[in-house]
């Protein structure tokens, strides 16, 4: 019986997308934006050394068609990535007016965002002042930390020190349609945090904002501050039944690895498994090694956005494919007859971009275990229709099989 394994290179964007030009980074629109295009042109030229070195080298996934989604996508040059795919490839455009992880996701598993999201504005302070007291209110402190635009790495060294002396929780945004709350895992308290992230998501749903975000962190102003990794999404629910409820619904069993537990507010999961990428990649091979039929494995790795994407950090990120590839390919060698592996992105974060926001692009869709060919452009809500009838689950979402 047929399994489904899903899997989001998340921010694994191909440029291209027809309306780039309605988003932005600052003032600049994202017109041009193309991630692994830029990564593949700047190791060809030598300019992404650190930590690895020549031209970008993913031979799995370039095989799989991601070197030619791309020139499908946008008709960049692809340096290093010109393999003739033995799988079938091709490239998705988004519909939803966001470039955000909640909006992406969602559209994959067949439901397009149907409103507008709140966004706050690049002002200081950037919340309302009730948002801003609710926040306070359910820390039990008299004020916040930061309530500002800010990256998250930043923000964390620029108040780590404050934060300990004072106790505020430093609460910050971006350009995505989020509100984080980074706080001591020590000092402050994991489970104050998370509490705190949890009283204040109802306020922040109601608004239209997509996520709130607990950025738990430790260490000191003399060590230096580090992120752990218990970060955790209270993100808004999806208005309709997604591709998780309808393998779910059909009596398959759904596990979900990463973010996927959180952005989709654990609907239609039967189990989540979370940890780092090399945590979540073992996890993907345990699965597929043990899922059952009728199955659907669900995940996000995170990385290559949140570590190298929004910092900007080209050498980080081809780094990271690299690793991503080279793990990739034990996987595939142990598929089963009826299974499916497929690969996607939710958008685009190009390192090589000016500011540090996601990028409005097209994403890859490159399946193994469908044979070879080109399933040309696609729409998001195309892959859970897919994924839906490989199952042999009904479908319903407004997508159609590529299959």
């Amino acid at each position: 019986m047929a399994r489904a394994f899903l899997v989001v290179m998340d921010s694994v964007g191909i440029g291209g997308a027809p309306d780039a030009g309605r988003f932005f980074n600052g003032s600049v629109p994202d017109t041009g934006a193309n991630t692994v295009a830029h990564i593949a042109q700047a190791c060809m030229a030598g300019q992404a050394e650190h930590g690895r070195s020549g031209p970008l080298h993913l031979p799995i996934l370039d095989a799989l068609g991601l070197g030619a989604a791309v020139r499908l996508a946008s008709g960049a040059a692809t340096p290093g990535l010109g393999a003739t795919p033995t799988g079938l490839w091709g490239a998705a455009t988004e519909v939803s007016p966001g470039k955000d992880t909640p909006s992406g996701h969602w559209e994959l598993a067949g439901v397009p965002v149907p409103w507008t999201w709140h966004f706050f504005p690049d002002t200081h302070p950037a919340f309302p002042e009730r948002v801003s007291a609710a926040i306070a209110s359910a820390a039990g402190t008299d004020g916040i930390l930061g309530d500002c635009h800010a990256s998250g790495t930043q923000i964390m060294d620029d108040l780590g020190a404050a934060h300990m002396r004072s106790g505020w929780p430093i609460c910050y945004t971006s350009a995505d349609s989020v509100l984080q709350i980074a706080a001591h895992e020590e000092t402050f308290g994991l489970d104050r945090l998370l509490a705190v992230c949890k009283a204040v998501a109802p306020m922040l749903h109601e608004m239209k904002v997509g996520r709130v975000i607990a950025r738990p962190f430790i260490g000191t102003a003399d060590t230096g501050f580090t992120r752990t990794g218990n970060r955790k999404d209270f993100a808004i629910a999806p208005p309709a039944p997604v591709l998780t409820d309808w393998v779910q619904q059909a009596g398959g069993r759904v596990h979900a690895l990463g973010k996927i537990g959180d952005i989709f507010s654990m609907q239609g999961i039967d189990e989540l498994r979370k940890g780092s990428d090399a945590e979540l990649m073992a996890h993907l091979a345990d699965l597929v090694d043990t899922a059952g039929p009728g199955s659907l494995t669900f995940a996000n790795f995170v990385e290559f956005d949140s570590g190298y994407g929004h910092r900007r950090d080209i050498a980080g990120y081809a780094a990271a494919l690299e690793w991503f590839d080279a793990a990739l390919g034990p996987i595939l060698s142990r598929l089963r007859p009826d299974d499916i592996l497929l690969l996607t992105a939710d958008h685009g974060n190009d390192p090589s971009w000016i500011g540090s926001d996601h990028t409005r692009e097209r994403v890859p869709v490159l399946v193994a275990g469908k044979g070879a060919g080109s399933i040309g452009h696609v729409a998001f809500v195309d892959v859970a229709a897919s994924v839906a009838h490989h199952l042999g689950v009904p479908s319903r979402g407004p997508g159609r099989s590529f299959f």
